[in-house]
């Protein structure tokens, strides 16, 4: 009963989401670079709707909030393989590898990949191809570090290099992530904030040959390139916290600084600490999501760790379905 009034809740937002959620100074929809440093790379948070802020607790917590790695049961070491089946062909890969260091301390690596078929080079005025192909990059390598300051306070940092190219021109620029969580108590509550993806502007390497009325022209010279930065607040609470079953409400408001402000609602059942239900729903995006995203988790605990398991669906009315499968090891 309750997964179904917290569905038609989902259902009553997403009608009244322009009135929830008013644009402040209006959309800023393309006016950054490295749009993949955006796409959420783990099946558990995407499940949630991206309400993953406050409640990020495996090595993906470093993309949504550094300072979450700290909330895991890693004793020695915890990794998580991503895969996600995106648009237009293209494929996103996530790696993450956290290891605890003494009592308080955490270090994490981190590796994101977005790779696209090979394109058709097209122009203006050869919009049926040059006979060339093109070829898209996008790589993120990652380190961070995270420290438990108090039994309910804990705060991280990731340290980032990001690259994209496309053909001959790349860009590469070096970022920063802060956050940090809280345990409050009451109802198993927390919460969570973090900076994402501070840079400074940089500008492409490399030249491109560009046909035009005069003929073939070499650019060499290119704009500086900003990076999307976001900010984060979320936080959780458990409605229903008994031997056998769990439910979990997540939330978070992002205010990024290339779109406008979004607030995700998410739902987790858990059932024996072994079997998990999600749902959860973004509003305000700039392309609404045609249904709340659903996703399952499995998690198997052994004497010398644990294994989990965890599937996505999400599906977007003009761009189409979103698979995300997510494996991870922990060893204790």
């Amino acid at each position: 009963m309750r997964i179904i009034l917290f569905i038609i809740l989902l259902l009553q937002l997403n009608q009244l989401s322009a009135q929830i959620l008013p644009t402040f100074g209006n959309s800023r929809t393309g006016s950054t670079g490295m749009q993949f440093l955006k796409i959420a790379p783990d099946a558990r948070s995407s499940a949630l709707g991206g309400a993953a802020a406050g409640i990020a607790n495996d090595p993906s917590a470093m993309f949504w909030n550094p300072a979450g790695i700290s909330r895991g049961d890693t004793g020695k070491l915890d990794v998580s393989l991503s895969h996600t089946a995106y648009y237009a062909n293209s494929n996103l890969n996530y790696f993450g590898l956290v290891a605890k260091k003494g009592k308080y301390s955490f270090f994490g690596v981190q590796v994101l990949s977005l790779n696209y078929d090979e394109m058709i080079e097209t122009t203006e005025f050869q919009p049926g191809g040059t006979g060339r192909t093109v070829n898209v990059n996008n790589t993120l390598i990652g380190l961070t570090y995270t420290r438990i300051l108090t039994d309910n306070f804990s705060f991280g940092v990731n340290a980032k290099w990001a690259n994209e190219g496309i053909a001959d021109v790349k860009v590469n620029n070096v970022l920063f992530d802060l956050g940090l969580t809280y345990n409050i108590g009451l109802m198993n509550s927390k919460f969570g904030v973090s900076f994402s993806n501070f840079g400074v502007n940089v500008a492409p390497s490399g030249e491109v040959s560009m046909l035009k009325m005069t003929g073939d022209n070499t650019v060499a010279n290119f704009s500086e390139v900003s990076v999307p930065s976001a900010f984060r607040i979320g936080g959780s609470f458990d409605p229903i916290r008994a031997q056998n079953h769990n439910l979990m409400i997540a939330l978070q408001l992002s205010h990024p600084t290339d779109n406008n402000e979004t607030f995700a609602l998410g739902a987790e059942y858990a059932w024996k600490k072994l079997l998990y239900g999600r749902l959860g729903y973004e509003f305000g995006s700039d392309e609404n999501f045609a249904f709340p995203t659903l996703g399952m988790g499995l998690k198997l605990r052994k004497k010398l760790g644990n294994f989990r398991f965890d599937y996505s669906f999400s599906n977007k009315e003009r761009l189409g379905n979103l698979h995300r499968l997510t494996l991870g090891i922990c060893i204790l």
